[in-house]
């Protein structure tokens, strides 16, 4: 009796599944698809697809990692496994923290574009957009320090919203689709076809929390490597044909006046004003569950990454009662808030992007290197590491010809994690 209680806590197929597509629908499809589009153009459907395979092929091979280092730290414990530089994976550790505080600031922006536009053109102050995304941190911030935390099953209605505004979009959206709004499918070359796909891959970030519940799931052998594969494949066919409706239905003229919110303007043609709400709902609804579940896992990688030394110690202090790592979550918080109040959505979405390629082709490597232990075919992990690669390079390209000064800051910031881990971490090699 006891035994079958204790199974039914255990998390199955389904759980999983949603957990994948509601970390990566979490608010990031609505706001860069203009820059997709804008960047792709036509072809921004397949620069999507593009984003799907690369996340596929590491999908792939953090199934097989986190089945043998059955861990809740995740990347950092495979990076621990795969090098013997520990400086390696307390760089990672950094990383992940810093790509985390950039989705939670793309989700907090996207909040604040969608709330704005949805008063009406009058209120498209910037002054409200800041206020929104500023609000929408603090309140969450206040939820999580109080420790009210969101049940799995809201969640999993959450995610069935999301999923089922999004579908409905896409499904009504194809009737309506003007076939001379999408060709030459590669009007804007192919280079900008990467381009667009490198820009927007923070969309892809989230099924990287599967593993982290292996020891909470019910027979991980069968169902970590197929709920992340699926929830991969789900996710990205919704992308998809999101993305083929927005072509479709809005001039490239409208998608770079209403890039932020080129997917509400999309859903006007053939749902009318109600089209435009539903899709401005569907994203507050996104973001802010996104906002509180990011929220709440980077604090405590946070925490996790202070008991081993390679943050101030201050990060792992909870509060007694309620096992809260309130430090954590109020510097998160506040470099969250600095991060989304001085950017603009191609810097933020820029930066999560670059960020994620780079733990990704990381983990991509580190399978390679446990190559023999994790019994995976080299093919997988050197194809993932050289897609990932690639499209980092390709991304800094971008950005070196567009965007100069985003491109320094962002090399100044990997500088300083670098010099963080090198300097104060239990494991420094100056000052020692």
């Amino acid at each position: 009796m006891g035994q079958n209680s204790k199974s039914v806590e255990k998390l199955g197929l389904k759980e999983l599944i949603a957990m994948g597509i509601g970390g990566m629908v979490g608010g990031g499809i609505f706001s860069v698809l203009g820059l997709s589009v804008s960047q792709a153009g036509h072809a921004a459907p397949l620069a999507f697809a593009i984003g799907g395979v690369i996340a596929m092929l590491s999908g792939y091979c953090y199934a097989k990692l986190g089945l043998v280092f059955r861990s809740d730290g995740g990347s950092f414990t495979y990076m621990e496994h795969a090098f013997k530089n520990k400086n390696i994976a307390g760089v990672g550790g950094w990383m992940l923290l810093v790509g985390y505080i950039g989705t939670l600031a793309l989700y907090s922006y996207t909040f604040g574009v969608y709330g704005s536009a949805m008063f009406g053109p009058s209120s498209h102050s910037g002054v409200v957009h800041h206020v929104l995304e500023s609000m929408i941190l603090l309140i969450f911030l206040g939820v999580n320090l109080y420790g009210v935390a969101a049940a799995g099953k809201s969640e999993d209605v959450i995610v069935l919203i999301k999923v089922i505004i999004l579908s409905l979009f896409a499904f009504a959206g194809l009737c309506f689709i003007k076939p001379d709004h999408l060709l030459p499918f590669f009007n804007r070359g192919f280079g900008n076809l990467l381009m667009g796909a490198a820009l927007i891959f923070v969309a892809y970030e989230g099924f990287e929390l599967i593993p982290n519940a292996v020891n909470e799931m019910d027979s991980p052998e069968k169902n970590l490597t197929k709920s992340i594969m699926i929830s991969i494949v789900v996710t990205t066919a919704i992308y998809v044909l999101v993305s083929i409706v927005a072509v479709g239905n809005l001039l490239p003229e409208e998608i770079a006046k209403y890039k932020e919110y080129a997917l509400a303007v999309a859903a006007e043609p053939f749902l009318g004003k109600a089209g435009f709400m539903l899709i401005g709902l569907g994203a507050l609804l996104s973001t802010a569950s996104a906002i509180n579940a990011t929220l709440f896992g980077t604090a405590r990688l946070g925490m996790v990454l202070a008991m081993e030394e390679e943050l101030p110690k201050a990060f792992s202090y909870r509060e007694r009662t309620k096992n809260i790592p309130y430090v954590s979550l109020i510097a998160i918080t506040v470099l969250t808030l600095i991060f989304v109040n001085v950017a603009n959505l191609t810097i933020i979405s820029s930066f999560a992007s670059s960020t994620f390629l780079l733990i990704f082709a990381t983990i991509c490597l580190c399978a390679f290197r446990l190559r023999k232990k994790i019994r995976i075919s080299t093919v997988v992990p050197v194809l993932g590491f050289a897609l990932s690669g690639f499209s980092w390079i390709v991304l800094i390209i971008y950005l070196l010809e567009t965007n100069r000064d985003s491109l320094l800051w962002i090399f100044v910031f990997y500088l300083s994690l670098i010099l963080a881990e090198l300097i104060f971490s239990a494991r420094r090699l100056i000052f020692k």
